[in-house]
């Protein structure tokens, strides 16, 4: 029941890409969602009213109700003319006075999802932004309830346009396809890391950039290469969809070992500077998880914490908590080393009674197994070498699933990674899939240091269960080497022996932890490949509806929702359909 000294605070980013809604009560996250995971479209820019429809209903609040709407304005190159009006006209439709109408800068937005809903007291917060508000990069002091600036780095000087320009390069969709990117890059040799430092970039010894931007033309919101930089690299841009050659493996190799460089030398300098023993990251930069790996390792921070929504959907988050605490005066909870974010849980979820309703209503076919029986027939599955789509509770929020809304598998089957690119998600067989691991077990398998509970660190597989590869083996290049089995956990161990982990504690999602301990009492693996449940261009699902669509446009064999289990051969085969086709490619 909500008391007099509760405030609710509804946050919002709307009118650029990743449109969110996040609503606190108190200081407390009630709720979290983007608009696309309602529409269906990708990145969705438009207003988000059905995610703002559902945090006022998670929390049974009338619009009228709550005390302040905080905005956050996108990069200042995406704030059109008419941005705050446009803003105000949807907040006024739904009755909300417009004294209670806020608006929050972006660089603050993303600095305050960073610090207040982070375990620490006092860090420095390093925003890695594109562009932001005139800048690529901002330095905050977060201490309590307070937030101070203490430096920035102004546009164009910026490691996210950097990457962005490259991903353009490489063909693949900047602001969107960086992480295909890192993926690709351990394919390559970093070739070309002094031409990009020395001739592009101008990275200092601070991890500042100072990029020649002849090279570089801005097309809207999005920085592309010109003819100039494929004169300097000697060879032309690649089109979307084309055969990557070893060029293109080289050239992905070199920008992240840049990013790498750039970002380990900006946080031992802030840490030098600074003195404090404890780092926030946001932005999209952020999401670098193998950079973030080697700030943790290597920095000099005692402790590391990074928004699981980094980009611009954490800005819905930052903008709700800088009116909680900055413009409000509201102390932060006493956080007992643990962060405000709740595993991330904080979107939908349907009663098993509702479940049943819309599975039957779509025509499936499935059977009711009730606790641990869920758990066993699941495990099985995954044991004989199946693929489950499994969808449990609250839907995670931001670009991880992390054992809401997966697609699972078995990490030690050597032809998992290539089915699941392949035949499941429809993507380019060279990226990577990421273990969930029992936290206890962890050590056991992966060289790292401290948790990875939203799946944002990247550590080396433990040398023990490496395969040590022939000679003949070791000659391949590039693409040749992508079915070579590394380990004794082929299926999430990427060509480095490196993996992007996640680490589940007792404290986590509850059913999917007790899955993977069902799992290792089958197969001595507490561990899983996990990766998002949805297709190629597709947002997470959602809905029942949405996961029953893609277990039959896909080749998910398993799926469990809620206490439903579903097998692919059961069901009707007039409802198969082509979910790819529905959706752009990412």
């Amino acid at each position: 029941m909500r008391t007099r000294n509760d405030l609710r605070v509804l946050g919002l980013s709307a009118f650029h890409h990743d449109s969110t809604a996040v609503l606190l009560q108190n200081g407390t996250i009630l709720a979290a969602v983007q608009e696309e995971r309602f529409t269906r479209k990708r990145h969705d820019s438009a207003f988000p009213h059905q995610a703002l429809a559902y945090c006022l209903a998670q929390a049974d609040c009338a619009p009228q109700s709550l005390d302040l709407v905080m905005v956050a304005e996108p990069p200042i190159m995406d704030i059109a003319p008419n941005f705050r009006t446009a803003v105000a006209a949807e907040v006024a439709a739904l009755g909300i006075p417009a004294d209670r109408l806020r608006f929050c800068r972006h660089d603050l937005s993303h600095a305050a999802s960073a610090f207040f809903p982070s375990p620490f007291n006092e860090a420095t917060v390093l925003v890695l932004d594109g562009i932001g508000d005139h800048s690529g990069e901002a330095v905050m002091a977060g201490s309590g309830n307070r937030l101070d600036i203490l430096s920035e780095t102004l546009f164009p000087n910026s490691l996210g346009l950097l990457y962005s320009v490259i991903t353009a390069y490489l063909g693949f969709k900047p602001n969107s396809g960086e992480y295909k990117v890192m993926g690709l890059a351990p394919y390559g040799k970093p070739l070309f890391v002094e031409l990009l430092t020395r001739r592009v970039a101008g990275l200092d010894g601070d991890g500042i950039f100072r990029p020649d931007m002849s090279l570089f033309q801005m097309k809207g919101k999005t920085a592309l290469p010109t003819e100039a930089f494929s004169q300097l690299v000697g060879h032309p841009p690649r089109l979307a969809e084309a055969p990557l050659s070893q060029f293109h493996m080289d050239m992905a190799a070199s920008i992240q070992a840049l990013a790498e460089l750039a970002l380990l030398r900006r946080a031992r300098s802030i840490c030098r500077t600074t003195g404090s023993r404890n780092l926030c990251l946001a932005g999209g930069a952020a999401l670098n998880c193998v950079a973030n790996g080697k700030i943790l390792r290597e920095a000099g921070f005692d402790g590391l914490w990074i928004q699981p929504a980094a980009g611009d959907a954490g800005t819905a988050l930052g903008a709700a908590m800088a009116g909680q605490h900055l413009l409000h005066d509201r102390p932060r909870k006493a956080s007992l080393g643990r962060d405000a974010m709740q595993g991330t849980y904080l979107g939908p979820e349907w009663p098993q009674p509702e479940i049943e309703a819309r599975l039957t209503a779509m025509g499936a076919r499935f059977h009711i197994l009730p606790g641990a029986s869920l758990l066993e027939e699941t495990a099985r599955a995954l044991s004989e070498g199946k693929i489950v789509g499994w969808v449990q509770g609250r839907m995670e929020f931001g670009p991880r699933a992390l054992g809401a809304r997966s697609i699972l598998g078995d990490p030690r089957s050597p032809s998992m990674q290539k089915l699941l690119n392949l035949k499941i998600k429809f993507r380019e067989g060279f990226r990577p899939f990421a273990p969930s691991i029992l936290k206890e077990d962890a050590k056991e398998w992966f060289d790292l240091e401290g948790d990875s509970p939203y799946m944002l660190l990247v550590a080396p597989v433990a040398q023990q269960h490496r395969r040590t590869m022939t000679a003949e083996e070791q000659s391949l290049f590039g693409i040749d080497k992508l079915n070579l089995v590394r380990s004794s956990i082929p299926a999430v161990t990427h060509l480095d022996y490196s993996a992007r982990i996640q680490t589940v504690a007792t404290d986590g999602h509850p059913r999917f932890r007790a899955l993977l301990e069902a799992f290792k009492a089958r197969t001595n693996c507490g561990m899983l490949v996990n990766t998002s449940f949805n297709v190629r261009g597709e947002p997470i699902v959602c809905t029942p509806e949405d996961a029953f669509r893609c277990f039959m446009g896909s080749g998910i064999e398993v799926l469990a929702i809620g206490d439903c289990f579903l097998m692919k051969d059961d069901q009707d085969p007039s409802l198969a359909c082509s979910t790819l086709q529905a959706f752009d490619a990412d």
